[in-house]
This record gives structure tokens, C-alpha cells and sequence, in this order.
């Protein structure tokens, strides 16, 4: 039998978007810059300065979303503030996603994902970043992924959050077609982002991000974004067998953090994600009583599990966990992949961390609640 699952208790966290005073924390020694490359323009946000001996977060948003709206939740979070202390951040906005972009000319050819991902590493050898640690989010984890795939020296570490490595079904391609773009998009993206429960439950947060998707960002480029996730091909990715394949599949190098909500629509396909990368580099996280967007609607808990992460990492190894040691409880590891290998049990900090040890060798899931 599976080993009973102690949750970690911690208090409900509500989503933070701006400072104590009423102001934007992110706002505060940033730098923008519009970064050509051999696919089109970049916009990206620099927020300190890139340190030869320590990488760089990178992050990378959802469609439907910005950099703001949807990773300010997190970094003006009071817990996140210790971590960007120690490391500068660089936010990427996909091609006419950014605040007050211009709509596309007539005829724009809207860059794939594999385009979108070539497109990076141009931008951090001109911001003169070395490395990175990668926070993306649905169509932003799958271009991270392919980042590090394609020049994995860049890529220190990942966390991968609603991943989804598979090509889009042609049943539901040629539903999102049949529907038309811009008439139903808003409630396309609705729906990638969140259940139907969240949709009818969840009111505030539902009707604070239709008008995101439905105002930040001019309709017909989101649309081209939408098209382009859409139209991703499949991760080429393989689990290693240790001790026989490992350095000639195709998998990601550097440990990674997998996050999901336990209500989110999109726990099947990173489950999935899971069961496919290297069990002795990969943390899976499912967070309880948490749908999509969980850096949105839990930004402590992801907060401090991204701590654990770029501790184990070797990294800010004096970082206080105050809320996660207050809270004095284990959580047993659960089934991590679809491939049915069991878990070893681990505390939090241990399986949080267990992506950046590469001594350990088995599944590693873990399950936070509320």
C-alpha cells in the first residue's frame, strides 16, 4: 500500500499584487529592453543586474498573460523578496504580448515555439547573462524546456509550472479553428488556465483574469500566440534508464521542479511530463485545494518551494523557511508518474530539494495544502 500522505499544513494564502504601501515591488530597479533577434523583437525586463557567479531567474508567462499579470503575484510576495536579493531576474514577454503593445502589421508571420525558444539566447549573451534558472508557465515552461534542450550550459535549473509536453490534439485543433479566433478566445484561454469547478467557484480571481486576457493585450496578437502554442509539436523528451541510456536519450540535464494545482486541468499532462524526465533530477509538486495559475493563487507556497529548489541547488543555503519549519509536518511522497515508481517518503524540504541532488534515485512527489 501507499504510504499515508501527511500534508504540509500552512495557512491560506491570498494572491499579493502589489507592495504593503499599495506599490508595485517589481516596478523598482528595472530596466526594459527591446532585444532584436533572428526571429523579431523581444521585450524583456531586467530587475537587477546579472552576477558572473550565480545565474539569473528567467521567466516566462502563459498566453493570455504578461510578465505582470503573471508572475507579479509571486515576486511581490514578501517571502520572494529574500530570493531576489541573490539573484537578478530577467522577465520575457512573447512577441506583442507586453503592456500597451502595438497590434501586428497585416501579414506578420507570429514566430513558432521553437522560434520562440531560439529567440533567448540572443537576448541573454546581449544582457550579458551567463545562466539561468527558468520559471515559465504553460506555453512559457514548454519554451524554457525547449531552451534547455537546445543549449542546456544555459540552464542552471527549471521549475515548470502547468507544462503540457504534447502536441495539441487534432480534435481539439480543429475545434479552437471551427470556433474562430477572436469571438471565443477569451473563453479558450478561460478554459486552458482553468477547471470548470474554478470557472463557476472562483469568482474573484476568474473575473480578474478575463479582464487581463480580455484588455492587457491586443486580441489579434494574442491570437497569433494562442495559434502558435497551439501548433507546438511534441517534446522529444525520454526518461533514462540508469546505468544503461542516460547520456544518449534526449531528456532535460538540469534539475527541475514540476508544479502543479490538484484541481488544475492541466495535472493529467504534467504528470505526464513527469514520467518522462530523468527520476533522479525531477520534483513534482501538486499543490492541494489550488487549480490553475497556483504562482497566482498561492505565491507562498510556491514561494518557499522555489527556495528548497535553488537551495539544493547550492545556493542562499542560510535562506529562512520560517513558514514550512513552523509548521513541523512531513509530507510522505505519493506516486509520481504514470509509470507507477514508487516514491521514496521524504520531508518537504527534502523532496523540494531532491531535484538538485543527484544522489537520489527514485520519484519524487510531493503534495502541499492549504
Amino acid at each position: 500500500m501507499m504510504e499515508e500522505l501527511h500534508d504540509v499544513q500552512l495557512t491560506e494564502i491570498k494572491p499579493l499584487l502589489t507592495g504593503q504601501n499599495g506599490r508595485n515591488l517589481q516596478d523598482f530597479d528595472c530596466q526594459e529592453h527591446d532585444v532584436e533577434t533572428a526571429h523579431g523583437v523581444l521585450h524583456v525586463t531586467m530587475r537587477g543586474v546579472a552576477r558572473g557567479n550565480r545565474p539569473t531567474i528567467l521567466t516566462y508567462h502563459d498566453v493570455g498573460l504578461n510578465h505582470k499579470s503573471c508572475f507579479n503575484s509571486l515576486f511581490n510576495y514578501e517571502d520572494m523578496q529574500e530570493v531576489t536579493q541573490h539573484f537578478s531576474v530577467l522577465h520575457v514577454d512573447a512577441p506583442g504580448q507586453q503592456e500597451n503593445a502595438p497590434v501586428f502589421p497585416t501579414g506578420y508571420q507570429y514566430p513558432t515555439m521553437d522560434e520562440l525558444a531560439e529567440m533567448l539566447p540572443s537576448v541573454l549573451k546581449q544582457l550579458q547573462v551567463k545562466s539561468v534558472i527558468g520559471i515559465g508557465v504553460g506555453a512559457g515552461a514548454y519554451v524554457l524546456t525547449k531552451l534547455s534542450l537546445n543549449e542546456p550550459t544555459l540552464v542552471e535549473g527549471l521549475v515548470l509550472i502547468d507544462i503540457d509536453p504534447c502536441a495539441k490534439g487534432w480534435m481539439d485543433w480543429a475545434t479552437s479553428k471551427l470556433s474562430g479566433w477572436t469571438s471565443n478566445l477569451v473563453d479558450l484561454i478561460m478554459g486552458h488556465h482553468f477547471s470548470t469547478d474554478e470557472l463557476t467557484e472562483n469568482q474573484e480571481i476568474v473575473q480578474t483574469y478575463r479582464l487581463h486576457i480580455s484588455q492587457d493585450v491586443p486580441l489579434d496578437n494574442l491570437a497569433m500566440f494562442y495559434n502558435s502554442y497551439s501548433s507546438r509539436t511534441e517534446l522529444q523528451i525520454e526518461r533514462p534508464i540508469p546505468g544503461l541510456n542516460e547520456s544518449a536519450v534526449i531528456t532535460l540535464r538540469c534539475p527541475s521542479l514540476l508544479v502543479v494545482g490538484d484541481t488544475s486541468p492541466a495535472v493529467d499532462v504534467v504528470v505526464e511530463c513527469n514520467s518522462r524526465l530523468n527520476p533522479t533530477k525531477t520534483t513534482l509538486l501538486k499543490m492541494a485545494d489550488c487549480g490553475g495559475l497556483p504562482q497566482v493563487v498561492q505565491p507562498g507556497k510556491l514561494a518557499e518551494a522555489f527556495k528548497y529548489f535553488v537551495q539544493g541547488m547550492g545556493y542562499m543555503p542560510t535562506a529562512g523557511m520560517t513558514r514550512l519549519v513552523r509548521s513541523r509536518t512531513h509530507s510522505s511522497s505519493s506516486i509520481g508518474s504514470s509509470d507507477g515508481v514508487r516514491s521514496r517518503a521524504a520531508t518537504l524540504p527534502e523532496a523540494a530539494a531532491a531535484a538538485a541532488a543527484p544522489s537520489l534515485t527514485a520519484d519524487h512527489a510531493i503534495k502541499m495544502a492549504a
